[in-house]
């Protein structure tokens, strides 16, 4: 027979072992959220060798779109590496078509323009970053619920602070905003997510097509 000694510290072990998992399950679940597929708006925009950009060139591949500026000292430069190390995670689980681009959009035109080229060249090759007009960029960054904001004092100012939306949000090569990524972006976890929509979004596109 068991004493009542050795049962009661268990209820709390449980109840602690119980919120424990719920916490975990719930900041896991905050880190993706899928959505029905919505149209992105269209925009005219340059990439960093200074050729348009806009919806057309969104589409015909999957694309993972992040906000940034290329003054940050710290957020922006991690968040494109961590990105960069989820599609090392892909390349491994799925055929190197279906591994979404890195579209960069550079959302302090005043200090981005001159300087995108090189500074996306520290991270990857391929790297596609885009600014341009801020009426053009809200169209683009409103269509994914994003936000940014230009924080200056004065006129003129050029040691300002730049504020934005953290979300990676992922474009299917309709050119629909179909997913958004969260920090911290764990390339394992943000991968196997990543697979999923991929594969359910490729063979919905496929039995529609049919």
């Amino acid at each position: 027979m068991v004493s009542p000694r050795m049962t009661l510290p268990t209820v709390p072990l449980l109840l602690m072992a119980l919120l424990l998992t719920t916490t975990q399950t719930r900041a896991a679940n905050e880190e993706f959220m899928q959505r029905e597929p919505t149209a992105i708006a269209d925009f005219k925009l340059s990439d960093q060798s200074g050729a348009a950009f806009g919806l057309e060139q969104l589409k015909g591949q999957w694309t993972m779109l992040v906000l940034g500026f290329t003054s940050c000292p710290d957020v922006c430069p991690m968040t494109l590496m961590r990105l960069e190390a989820i599609r090392a995670q892909l390349g491994l689980k799925m055929m190197p078509d279906s591994i979404p681009e890195i579209v960069f959009v550079a959302v302090d035109p005043d200090r981005d323009q001159t300087i995108l080229k090189d500074y996306l060249a520290h991270f990857h090759p391929e790297y596609i970053g885009l600014t341009g007009d801020h009426s053009e960029l809200k169209k683009l960054v409103e269509s994914i619920d994003g936000m940014y904001r230009i924080e200056k004092r004065y006129p003129g100012e050029v040691n300002y602070t730049v504020k934005h939306s953290a979300g990676v949000a992922l474009i299917n090569p309709e050119g629909e905003w179909i997913a958004t990524l969260n920090p911290p972006f764990h390339s394992h976890r943000t991968s196997e997510f990543l697979v999923q929509v991929i594969r359910h979004d490729n063979a919905s596109q496929h039995a529609r097509n049919e």
